[in-house]
């Protein structure tokens, strides 16, 4: 059970913020502490330590480090004459402190303020941290558990070469900075992996790293295995799906699956399956992994979002996509929330729209399943001025953290010019880490502003209208909302549209869309009046109950 903490700054120091903060984080995990405030005097803190019989000790000291050495010493002396210097002392200061504490040998831990947030938590809860792996958790679940109340961090990661992946794989794990490793395979391995002879060469390195067999995969695991050991997962093909998941699993451990719904196909043009036949396949494998407890991402709504599509559409995919996730058994569902998408949506606009679709995901949470809220920047958000993109990527991780997201992927700040190197990588999450030490858990009241909840309930009442479209589809006793022939066909009339699918042989795009007011919605293409969902459906003949225009007149459409 938690005991008594007394904690101060010693000496002439009246820097106590982070004192405050310490003490702060030890009362929600149970402790009494006491709290002796700016520029305490040995003997004061020598007084309170026999007064109160503390378990824990915190001295603070952030000034000049040969003062600071001194009264350590002296107050190490005193403890010691006054039989006081049994307790457990943990200090905090600046990094030339802590380097003298270090040297003193008596402080159990020290804090300089470069550690990562979740580790103050964990040495409070009396978790030692070894580095080990099971010291951070060896899986999803644990992970989460160790790092608690924080969220875990992931980046993806993959470099044009294999000695660039493997070295750079390594330098991350040394650093600590994330938690997990999301490994990118070029499009060759993704495409191809199981066929090489039908790669080519010219596309090596192109989008990820070439990776060839498992020797690379297991190379990469081995190379993460130090430092605070992060979790690997890797996106599943878009060809032999079953082959990638057993193969991932062997070599890696795959943390979760990451499997598109509609996407990877005909839609993109990442593969020449057709959407129903991608839907079909990519159903499968989320069968698969649910039937080994693997966790599953299903990347669905952003696609549609990074599209143009308006916001509607994307909180019926959130949903639609759990759904099947749900109806394939999957149990633990990692659903991933995309900010700053499509560009233009404000702030108070995407948290609305992101509260419609966590409301919408999380109405299937039931005994045997629930989700993890999965927070990110944009894709296409962050400039390619870096010192603004970093600006940017702190901005977004801030408005993220309205949702208490239990991971935050990481975009790294410099993809609007470049994919991230490991230093890139490490810095980015840096950012992230300094976000959480200042915003952590102070972030939610925004969530509650009128403008927020009176979008939110629009796009669930829209949303309504659109499920009902698509159920509409059904033939017979087939469930519309799992079914790949309702769900392609929804696409292809248009039901569920991107203004980015224009030209699409398997899909309407027709939808037009405009930012107004900070959100995405659709609009006529001739005046550009708002309409709301009965309108576009009955524009585009899918509205059983109103009269249809003809499918060209709509099909005019500029995207945002």
């Amino acid at each position: 059970m938690p005991g008594t903490i007394v904690a101060g700054a010693l000496g002439n120091c009246v820097h106590v913020a982070g004192v405050a903060s310490y003490l702060n984080i030890a009362e929600q995990l149970g402790y009494k502490t006491v709290f002796l405030g700016a520029a305490v005097s040995v003997d004061r803190f020598a007084d309170a330590i026999e007064t109160h019989k503390p378990d824990i000790v915190g001295v603070s000291y952030r000034l000049t480090p040969e003062v600071g050495e001194r009264l350590l010493n002296n107050l190490h002396r005193t403890l010691t004459d006054r039989g006081l210097a049994d307790a457990r002392f943990m200090f905090g200061g600046t990094p030339p402190m802590c380097e003298v504490a270090d040297r003193l040998g008596w402080f159990e831990q020290r804090f300089s303020g470069l550690e990562n947030p979740d580790e103050i938590w964990a040495y409070l809860r009396g978790e030692k941290r070894d580095s080990k792996p099971e010291d951070y958790g060896s899986d999803l679940m644990s992970r989460l558990n160790a790092k608690h109340p924080y969220p875990l961090l992931r980046h993806h990661f993959g470099p044009a070469t294999m000695d660039e992946m493997i070295d750079g794989v390594s330098r991350i794990a040394e650093s600590g900075a994330l938690d997990v490793i999301s490994i990118a395979p070029d499009q060759n391995a993704q495409e191809s992996f199981f066929k090489p002879e039908e790669m080519d060469p010219a596309l090596d390195g192109a989008g990820g790293a070439p990776i060839r067999c498992a020797d690379d995969l297991i190379a990469i695991q081995q190379a993460s295995r130090k430092g605070n050991y992060p979790l690997l997962r890797i996106y599943s093909g878009t060809h032999d799906l079953i082959k990638w998941a057993q193969l991932s699993q062997s070599t890696i451990s795959n943390a979760w699956a990451a499997i598109p719904l509609c996407w990877y196909s005909a839609l993109d043009g990442r593969s020449d399956r057709t959407p129903e036949q991608a839907i079909a396949e990519n159903q499968t494998a989320m069968e698969w992994h649910a039937m080994r407890d693997i966790p599953v991402e299903v990347n669905e709504p952003h696609h549609w979002a990074l599209r143009d599509s308006h916001d509607v559409i994307s909180v019926v995919m959130s949903w639609l996509a759990a759904y099947n996730a749900r109806t394939m058994g999957v149990s633990r569902y990692v659903s991933q929330y995309m900010f700053n998408t499509p560009a233009g949506i404000s702030p108070e606009m995407d948290i609305a729209k992101i509260q419609a679709q966590i409301a919408m995901v999380e109405s299937l949470h039931g005994p045997d399943f629930f989700s993890l809220r999965q927070a990110r920047a944009g894709l296409l958000h962050l400039s390619p001025h870096l010192s603004r993109a970093k600006g940017q990527l702190a901005a977004s991780t801030a408005l993220a953290l309205s949702i208490s997201p239990h991971i935050i992927h990481v975009v790294g700040f410099c993809e609007g010019d470049h994919a991230a190197t490991a230093d890139e990588v490490i810095e980015s999450c840096e950012i992230v880490n300094g976000v959480l030490r200042n915003c952590h858990d102070s972030m939610r009241n925004l969530i509650g502003s009128p403008r927020v909840t009176e979008r939110k309930q629009e796009l669930l009442s829209e949303a309504e209208t659109l499920l009902k479209a698509i159920s509409d589809l059904r033939e017979g006793d087939e469930d519309p909302y799992s079914s790949p022939r309702v769900i392609a066909k929804a696409i292809s009339t248009g039901i569920i549209d991107a203004p980015h699918l224009r030209g699409n042989p398997h899909a309407a795009g027709v939808l037009c869309t405009r930012v107004i007011d900070g959100a995405v919605k659709c609009v006529d293409p001739v005046g550009g009046d708002i309409l709301d969902e009965r309108q576009r459906l009955r524009a585009i003949g899918q509205c059983a109950d109103m009269a249809a225009t003809p499918l060209e007149a709509y099909a005019s459409s500029n995207s945002i």
